[in-house]
């Protein structure tokens, strides 16, 4: 479904992703893992057009995204929940989530019923400003945002940071329906390990720009967790 190959990314004159390769499979949902300052970020800015690319490819549905332009990513099939969310704080919160229905391919204009079934709480609030919801709700709505798009891969950066327990588990809830379910194609950037193990089919590791190690979830072991997980 997505696939990265031979990825080189600078900023300035500091080499940050080293001929990176990474696969997403149709239908899974995979897990980028690394500390902090290890490229996570960089990464998925990239995929999203908004970080320039020296060099390599990135394919989605057997087309060459890596030169277009940010603003096609949407409409190209990609959905993305970035770190921070941000959601607009003055419009309302059915008025983020008509933000992402013109990269929608059926050319839509009402938000689809199954966002509201997904999050019951964002119907509830709909006329609400999104700078009034709790942190996890506007996680909830950041997400429902980029579903509004029907992506054909759902990335999302750390969706968990800052969030309270009970909507942790009703995220993790919500992307293993999507997967499980629906066929989602997802890729996540998780810190937190059990998260990752619950809704994750297969890991990459980076460290230092580079993809170390990747696999399915389950053979993450200890030693790979000791060597770049743990601080």
């Amino acid at each position: 479904m997505l696939a990265l190959s031979d990825i080189n990314h600078y900023y300035g004159e500091s080499h940050t992703l080293w001929d990176l390769a990474l696969r997403v499979p149709e239908g899974q949902c995979t897990v980028v893992m690394g500390r902090n300052g290890v490229g996570k970020t960089t990464l998925l800015e990239c995929i999203m057009g908004l970080q320039p690319i020296r060099s390599g490819s990135i394919v989605l549905a057997e087309q060459d995204i890596a030169r277009k332009p940010a603003e096609t990513r949407a409409s190209d099939g990609i959905g993305f929940v970035p770190q921070g969310r941000q959601i607009f704080p003055l419009l309302s919160v059915k008025e983020n989530l008509q933000i992402g229905l013109p990269a929608r391919k059926d050319r839509s204009r009402r938000v689809p019923d199954f966002i509201f079934e997904l999050f019951p709480v964002l119907y509830d609030m709909r006329e609400r400003r999104g700078g009034d919801l709790s942190g996890g709700q506007q996680q909830q709505l950041a997400i429902g945002r980029a579903l509004v798009t029907d992506p054909q891969v759902l990335i999302l950066d750390e969706p968990t940071e800052g969030i309270q327990p009970n909507i942790v588990q009703e995220i993790g809830d919500i992307i293993i329906k999507l997967v499980r379910e629906q066929g989602l194609t997802v890729l996540l950037v998780e810190q937190k390990l059990p998260f990752a193990r619950r809704v994750g089919d297969y890991f990459t590791i980076l460290d230092r720009g580079r993809n170390v190690a990747d696999g399915p979830i389950d053979g993450l072991g200890d030693t790979l967790i000791q060597q770049y997980l743990t601080v």
